[in-house]
Parts: structure tokens; sequence; C-alpha cells
């Protein structure tokens, strides 16, 4: 199995964080299978290109709420590591616990 969990939509309350926000949040290493994701579709399209992050972040995002890790951006690229056989994945983690 790729990842922890697979589901559909966000679980957690919204954050507000805008994308200069998430460029603040240094990246860490997370393993693939400890992420749950909050996409079910993949577009095989957006797989496929080789730019796919060329206006966006390099990094993938991560909100960890109630001691889980939920990919909110990045399916793509965490898809791709994957199938490059890597089992971490450098990705940006907003703690939203902490808030709590």
């Amino acid at each position: 199995m790729i990842f922890r969990d697979v589901r559909e939509g966000r679980p957690y309350p919204e954050h507000g964080l805008s994308a200069r926000d998430w460029a603040r949040i240094p990246p860490r290493q997370v393993r693939l299978d400890d992420l749950v994701t909050t996409k079910r579709v993949l577009e095989l399209d957006r797989l496929l290109t080789e730019d796919s992050t060329f206006f966006g972040d390099l990094f993938p995002h991560v909100v960890h709420w109630h001691g889980e890790l939920f990919l909110e951006d990045g399916l793509h690229r965490a898809v791709r590591a994957a199938l490059q056989q890597r089992r971490v994945i450098h990705v940006r983690v907003f703690d939203l616990d902490l808030l709590r």
C-alpha cells in the first residue's frame, strides 16, 4: 500500500494558509505510508506532466490533525515518488493540532 488511507475531502477545519504562509514552513521528510490522501481521483495527464510544479510549490502540503498526516496538495508528486520506488517524500507540514 502506498498511502496509509485514501479519503475524499478534508476532515479537518479550514486553516486559511496562503501560498506565502506555506512557503514559510520548512520542508521535512515524511514516509508515504504515513500519509492519508484527501483526494480519490488521480488525473493521469497531470501525473505524466514533467512541469506540473512550474507555477506552484515544489513540496506537497500536509496537515497534521488529530495525530494523522493529511496530504492536502501534492497527490501527483507523491504518486510519482512511489512510482520511482521512493518511500519518503519532502513535504511542508502544518500542525493544526498545535492550534487546538
